[in-house]
């Protein structure tokens, strides 16, 4: 999941009972597994003390910042939600590398084709 950022910041109020999300999140961040997929990734931790609902700033390799509310937000999808935009991040690296424009636009007509082998033959007999 760190390989795809740069920085994390959590801010969070330790008393606060809405804080689980960056806790949890806090403590996959700093599993050996994920310090070793990006060991210059930094994590930074802010304990405030007032009633400022928990956030996590996540900043990806390509400069992107994404403001989370942790409040509301279990850390299982933030987790889903980075490793989603990671993917995205590896396909446009792989067409840049490879000398192709980014984004790939389809024509509209090319979205509208019917693709042979899509659907069974039999539900195309029942269509018809």
């Amino acid at each position: 999941m760190l390989k795809f950022l740069s920085k994390v910041q959590i801010e969070f109020n330790p008393l606060n009972p809405r804080t689980a999300a960056c806790m949890e999140f806090l403590a996959q961040c700093n599993s050996r597994k994920a310090k070793e997929s990006n060991p210059a990734c930094q994590v930074e931790v802010k304990r405030c003390i007032d009633d400022h609902p928990p956030q996590i700033t996540v900043t990806y390799v390509n400069g992107v910042v994404e403001n989370i509310d942790a409040a509301s937000t279990p850390a299982q999808h933030i987790r889903q939600r980075i490793l989603e935009r990671g993917q995205l991040l590896e396909t446009e690296q792989m067409f840049r590398e490879a000398g192709e424009p980014w984004p790939v636009l389809i024509p509209e007509e090319e979205l509208h084709q019917t693709f042979p082998g899509t659907k069974p033959r039999k539900a195309q007999e029942k269509s018809q």
